[in-house]
């Protein structure tokens, strides 16, 4: 009698515990029952290289995750082989490689003439990133300066946008909007958000038809990001990319050796679908490619 009661509460416990796997596995957190991940077109509009033998890594996670394109960007005056790498870059995949010309200093008139060169030859997409303010490497410049408004000039003449880098506080936010209103011929693309809330940047927008942002750098494994690897879409962003949709770029911003292996490519791209996911189908497909298509005259 012993025996068969031990093995009925046996019995019993097993069973429980198969009812509790059963609802564990029909159970999804609340951001699984979102969208599907985006499944179109993708450009990703900034990364970088950490040399030239990153390349080919970086091309065959894109064929993976059918990433048409990459702006390959310069990276202020860290990589002084950019323009080597870029240029060998596009000259091994014309199709896939949208090259931009390097800044190393906005605030440098001496540089004026050599951009005019590089900008000259119709073969750049873009002018950047410029490191306009960067905490962590100690620059404060003002996106006003008035050397850096050569640059700008220069760069609205030939009919290409500037990408900057620049952490807005709101002396940077202030020299970015009179930068902005002063010279109107000119798209500034405002890189990884500017670090700055979605309010913010919203206001920019919103006051600013020249301005663009791109969500570059924004992804799991930096802060601010846009959304945890698993998690939602953080709701503010999400509310103001849906909204503007027309005004914002995705981009990955890889440019370390460690964020160009295989593996976290995988990571970074399935996050950047899933993430793009969760907007409504015309905010996905303006900010995945359509965008970046045009402002780069692709189309």
């Amino acid at each position: 009698m012993r025996g068969n009661k031990r093995f009925r509460i046996t019995r019993s416990a097993a069973l429980s515990c198969c009812r509790a796997l059963l609802l564990l596995a029909l159970w999804t957190p609340p951001w699984a029952h979102a969208q599907s991940p985006y499944q179109g077109p993708m450009i990703d509009a900034h990364s970088h290289l950490s040399s030239l033998e990153a390349l080919d890594s970086l091309i065959a996670a894109m064929k993976r995750h059918n990433v048409s394109r990459v702006a390959l960007l310069g990276v202020g005056a860290v990589q002084p082989r950019d323009v080597e790498w870029i240029g060998a870059a596009v000259t091994r995949y014309p199709n896939r490689v949208i090259p931009f010309a390097p800044l190393p200093d906005p605030t440098n008139p001496a540089g004026v003439k050599r951009l005019e060169t590089r900008l000259g030859t119709g073969r750049y997409k873009g002018v950047g990133e410029v490191h306009v303010r960067q905490v962590s490497r100690k620059i404060d410049r003002s996106a006003d300066d008035p050397a850096f408004g050569q640059y700008l000039e220069l760069a609205a003449t030939h009919g290409v946008p500037v990408v900057i880098h620049s952490e807005l506080n709101d002396a940077a936010s202030k020299s970015l909007a009179q930068a902005l209103k002063r010279r109107p011929n000119v798209t500034i693309v405002l890189a990884h958000a500017g670090s700055a809330e979605p309010g913010r940047i919203e206001s920019l927008l919103r006051a600013h038809a020249n301005l663009r942002v791109d969500l570059s750098g924004m992804h799991f494994m930096r802060n601010p990001s846009l959304a945890s690897e698993k998690g939602p879409l953080n709701p503010s962003w999400k509310a103001v990319m849906e909204k503007m949709p027309d005004r914002f770029l995705m981009g990955i911003d890889v440019w370390a050796p460690q964020l160009l292996k295989a593996e976290t490519l995988d990571r970074l791209m399935l996050w950047t679908r899933r993430v793009l996911g969760e907007l409504n189908r015309d905010a996905a497909e303006q900010i995945a490619y359509k965008n970046a298509a045009r402002l780069f005259k692709l189309e």
